[in-house]
């Protein structure tokens, strides 16, 4: 054989081993999950400690590209094992690389925190929010565990400066069940510009002293889904109230709260068919949609469903809350089967809605239409339990209230309604009186 074929030969087997070894080096890092098989990405094994202190960011993000890429019959599963504690900084799993044909898993078992300090997170070179998953198509987030965002010196800075927590964006078919979320610095957890999404047995919580911490945030999703779940996102501190005259003879009621913590659920802009039932709310503001119109912006909810929903201390109860000047709708509305245990305001529409306390009076508002209240009862934490403030050019029309008692806390106080505007009708039995809304015996 020529000295130059011999050498071409000898090349040619160097390759293939190099080839062979690489391929083996895979395969052993995919089967190196303490015996769960190779479909089963144990983030211990991808350089994740789990101490609490050491930065885990490297190993999820390893484990999670080897599960996009995994070749295993069966979904692919990143585990986070339990017993451990695992440091994140702010981190992306995209799903748009995985060659995976099968859906992903995450198993949480074990705890994850975020820095303990704004000045310690690593955002390069920003971002706004902790741990986000995008375009992830056939995801399922579950497990035992516990996310802690350690937002306590977050709370002290301002809203706009502060992250999310748990985002789900730009995905489809996800499902979320059995996680226990804590502390995050601002909402915890938000589905934005996603379809079909499910969020089952989950556990919010947050101290009383933690402002702008929604429970759940929904915008610009269709589809989406949220059942039985227990939810505590603060409570009040002050309250506050005064009134002012928009014309000669109509006085409009405004309630501006110095509170802590934010919405159980909070619905905003691109919201629709959105189905929430078996909550258990409070301390917290209740489950609302909206704010919306803000900065004369159109925007539009609707087809949104909460049904048996307790709320416990919390300062509202429903809620539909949309700024002076906006334009848009939030419509095909209905709140069904709700407990309210002394909620400072357990149903409330607002078209005056105004957190600071000086907003300009404005024409056009958001139409708010088509929305129901069937089977409401308890207690309010205030005289008025039912306050509909809506706009003299956009009224709101198609209000339905059926079998509705709402007690004061306080037995010697009888419960009272504010109306300005609103349009449509009562059935049955509905304490307090809305005297805006007209008597109908067929709803």
């Amino acid at each position: 054989m020529a000295m130059g074929s011999l050498k071409l030969l000898m090349m040619l087997l160097l390759l293939i081993e190099s080839t062979i070894f690489t391929e083996s080096s895979h395969r052993s890092k995919q089967k190196k999950v303490d015996g769960y098989g190779d479909s089963v990405f144990n983030v211990i094994s991808f350089g994740a400690i789990g101490d609490g202190t050491t930065d885990d960011s490297k190993g999820f993000k390893q484990a999670w590209d080897f599960a996009c890429n995994s070749s295993a019959a069966s979904s692919p599963t990143v585990l986070v094992p339990q017993g451990k504690t695992f440091l994140l900084q702010p981190l992306t799993f995209n799903g748009k690389s995985c060659s995976t044909s099968n859906y992903i898993t995450f198993q949480i078992d074990g705890k994850i925190i975020a820095p303990s300090k704004p000045s310690a997170w690593e955002c390069k070179p920003n971002c706004d929010h902790w741990i986000s998953f995008r375009k992830c198509d056939g995801l399922l987030i579950q497990g035992s565990g516990t996310i802690n965002g350690q937002g306590s010196k977050w709370w002290r800075i301002s809203c706009k400066n502060k992250k999310k927590g748990f985002v789900i964006a730009d995905s489809n078919n996800v499902e979320m069940r059995g996680i226990r979320f804590e502390d995050s610095p601002k909402m915890h957890i938000s589905f934005e510009r996603s379809t079909m999404v499910h969020a089952n047995n989950l556990t919010i919580k947050a101290p009383s002293n933690s402002p702008n911490t929604d429970g759940i945030h929904i915008q610009h999703s269709t589809n989406v889904s949220i059942h039985n779940s227990l939810i505590q996102t603060g409570s009040v501190q002050l309250f506050l109230s005064w009134s002012f005259s928009i014309s000669l003879c109509i006085y409009i009621i405004i309630d501006f709260s110095i509170t802590s913590g934010d919405d159980c659920v909070s619905i905003g802009n691109g919201a629709k068919y959105i189905n929430i039932t078996n909550i258990k709310c409070g301390p917290g503001h209740g489950i609302s949609i909206g704010s919306l119109g803000i900065n004369r912006k159109t925007e539009q909810v609707e087809y949104v469903h909460v049904k048996n929903v307790s709320f416990h201390g919390t300062t509202n109860g429903v809620r539909i809350k949309t700024w002076q000047g906006g334009h848009g709708h939030a419509r095909n509305i209905t709140f069904k089967h709700i407990t309210s245990h002394a909620s400072t305001h357990p149903i409330v529409i607002d078209q005056y809605y105004c957190p600071h306390k000086h907003c300009k009076n404005q024409t056009s508002a958001v139409e708010i239409s088509n929305v129901r209240y069937e089977d409401i009862k308890g207690t309010s934490g205030r005289r008025i339990a039912v306050q509909l403030s809506c706009s003299e050019s956009t009224p709101c029309t198609n209000i339905i209230m059926k079998d509705i008692s709402l007690r004061n806390k306080d037995q010697n106080d009888d419960t009272s309604s504010t109306c300005f505007n609103a349009h449509g009708f009562t059935n049955s039995r509905v304490e307090p009186n809305v005297p805006c809304l007209q008597k109908h015996d067929h709803l």
